[in-house]
C-alpha cells in the first residue's frame, strides 16, 4: 500500500540522483514560470512540493524571499546546499503540501513545479496555494502536458517494447498522477475552482540534451518513484533492464546524429492565476 510514509521514503531514497540530474535540467522552466507570474525582488514566495530546487533556486536569484516547502527532507538538505553554493538565502520546510503549516494571507506568490501536480489530492494542494497567498497575489502551475509528445516517455517505452513488445506504457486512463492536469482545460478549471481569476494557460516546450541511453535512463527513472513502480511490474530480468539501456543508447545516438547530445522536448502547461 502507498501509504503518505513510504512516499516521502521513496522520495528521499531517489533524491540525491534526481538532484544530480533532473534538477539542474529544470532550472531553465523553473525560470520561465516565475517570469512569466511576474515574480520580482523582493516579494515573499512558497514553493510547494519543491524538492531540490528548480523552482525555489531561479526564484531567489531574482532576489525573493524563498520559502521551500516539501515532503522529504533529504530534498531540502540538497536544496540548501544548491543555495549555500549560490550564496542564496533560501528557508525550507518540511511540510505536507496538501496541508500546508503556514498562515493565510501570508506570501505574494505561490508556485510547484512538477510537485502538486503529483498530489493524490491535486484540488486540495492547489487550493492550499491559493489560501497563504494575499488577495492579489499569483498561484503559479508548471506541469506536464499531453504525454504522446512527450519524448522521453516515447523513447522510455520504446525501449522497453525491444523486451516486451505488448507494453504499450503506463495506463492512461485513469492517467498516471504527473498527467492528470495534462489538458490546458483542465488545469484552468482546476485553478477556478480554487477561487483563482485572471488565470493564463501556456504551452510550451522544454528541450532536455543527453549525452548517452545511461544518461536518459537515469534522468527518467530518478525523476519519479513511478518510473520504477512501472518497470516493477513487469518483473524486467537484470538482462531485460541492460538491453532496455542498449536500446536507449541506440536512441540517443540516432536522435544526436553521432556525436554530441540528443535534444528531447515535451510540453509544459504553465498556468497563473490571481487571488
Amino acid at each position: 500500500m502507498n501509504t503518505p510514509q513510504s512516499n516521502r521514503v521513496a522520495w528521499d531514497q531517489i533524491a540525491p540522483g534526481y538532484d544530480r540530474t533532473n534538477t539542474p535540467t529544470q532550472m531553465w522552466l523553473g525560470n520561465e514560470g516565475v517570469v512569466r507570474a511576474g515574480l520580482r525582488q523582493g516579494m515573499r514566495f512558497l514553493d510547494v512540493a519543491a524538492g531540490s530546487g528548480a523552482l525555489s533556486i531561479p526564484a531567489a536569484r531574482i532576489g525573493a524571499q524563498v520559502m521551500a516547502t516539501d515532503q522529504s527532507p533529504v530534498m531540502l538538505e540538497l536544496l540548501n546546499q544548491r543555495a549555500r553554493k549560490e550564496g542564496l538565502s533560501i528557508e525550507t520546510r518540511v511540510m505536507d503540501g496538501q496541508a500546508l503549516e503556514l498562515d493565510t494571507n501570508s506570501f505574494d506568490m505561490a508556485g510547484s513545479q512538477f510537485g502538486v501536480m503529483l498530489f493524490p489530492d491535486m484540488p486540495k494542494g492547489i487550493s492550499e496555494m491559493v489560501r497563504v497567498v494575499k488577495p492579489g497575489g499569483h498561484v503559479l502551475m508548471n506541469v506536464y502536458g499531453d504525454p504522446h509528445k512527450i519524448e522521453f516517455l516515447g523513447f522510455f517505452v520504446s525501449a522497453i517494447r525491444t523486451v516486451r513488445p505488448d507494453f504499450s506504457g503506463p495506463p492512461m486512463d485513469p492517467p498516471p498522477l504527473p498527467f492528470q492536469l495534462r489538458e490546458p482545460e483542465r488545469l484552468r478549471k482546476e485553478l477556478a475552482a480554487a477561487g483563482l481569476k485572471e488565470i493564463k494557460i501556456e504551452t510550451i516546450i522544454e528541450t532536455t540534451e543527453f549525452q548517452t541511453g545511461r544518461d536518459l535512463w537515469d534522468w527518467i527513472i530518478l525523476s519519479n518513484p513511478i518510473a520504477e513502480e512501472v518497470l516493477a511490474e513487469l518483473n524486467l530480468t537484470g538482462n531485460e533492464r541492460d538491453a532496455i539501456q542498449q536500446a536507449l543508447e541506440g536512441l540517443v545516438r540516432k536522435r544526436a546524429g553521432g556525436d554530441g547530445a540528443a535534444a528531447l522536448t515535451n510540453p509544459i502547461n504553465i498556468g497563473v492565476g490571481v487571488k
